[in-house]
């Protein structure tokens, strides 16, 4: 397995321009899949502006505005890994409001649950602009058949992921254990990037992998 040390302006810049290549003219479904300790939405943000440039409008939707009301995510606890791997993202939702419409009718909702008030965000609806990227950011999103175009995933190793998690939220390591045995997204994953170290990310090269 080949393992390409870059930095992460570099990687910004190769990975914009490979998305800025992808379905011309077609709205393009990317997933920035990855545990919170390594800052997928951070790379998805970096991305917005690069595309631009590139002539692709881009706009980051986080799953963290796609969460299950409370009731459903805490039926077994505040801190139960199964729950967490299982039933806190609301799958459905993003699906039915995003990733279909944006290449059945590219009108989409951006945000539809506020997790801090547990209430709908009652966001607007918004239109895409023609050959617009969607970079949706988060964790576990691969694996499910979520329809993407394209998919990222940042990947840690157990000894990384568990010391750069904060110890509030080393409940969940468990279910990365288990997104790891059960999905394998690096084994399949469009693109995989080395995180254990933020700093100095690595890609593993495509034609390496097994």
């Amino acid at each position: 397995m080949k393992i390409r040390p870059i930095s992460f302006e570099s990687l910004v810049q190769e990975l914009a321009d490979r998305l800025a290549d992808e379905r011309a003219g077609a709205s393009l479904r990317v997933a920035v899949d990855g545990p919170a300790a390594a800052s997928p939405e951070r790379l998805a943000d970096a991305l917005v502006d690069p595309l631009r440039v590139r002539g692709r409008p881009a706009l980051p939707i986080r799953t963290t505005d796609f969460l299950r009301p409370a009731s459903l995510r805490y039926e077994f606890g505040r801190t139960s890994p199964d729950a967490f791997y299982t039933d806190w993202l609301d799958e459905a939702g993003l699906r039915r409001e995003v990733l279909e419409p944006a290449v059945a009718t590219g009108r989409i909702l951006p945000t539809l649950w506020n997790a801090r008030t547990d209430r709908s965000s009652r966001a607007d609806y918004v239109d895409l602009p023609a050959g617009a990227v969607l970079l949706v950011s988060g964790t576990f999103l691969l694996g499910g058949g979520l329809p993407f175009d394209l998919t990222v995933h940042l990947a840690l190793s157990p000894a990384a992921l568990a010391r750069r998690t904060d110890p509030a939220d080393a409940w969940t390591l468990p279910a990365f254990a288990r997104y790891a045995d059960e999905v394998a997204p690096a084994t399949f994953a469009d693109v995989v990037v080395r995180m254990d170290d933020p700093r100095h990310p690595a890609l593993v090269e495509p034609d390496e992998r097994a």
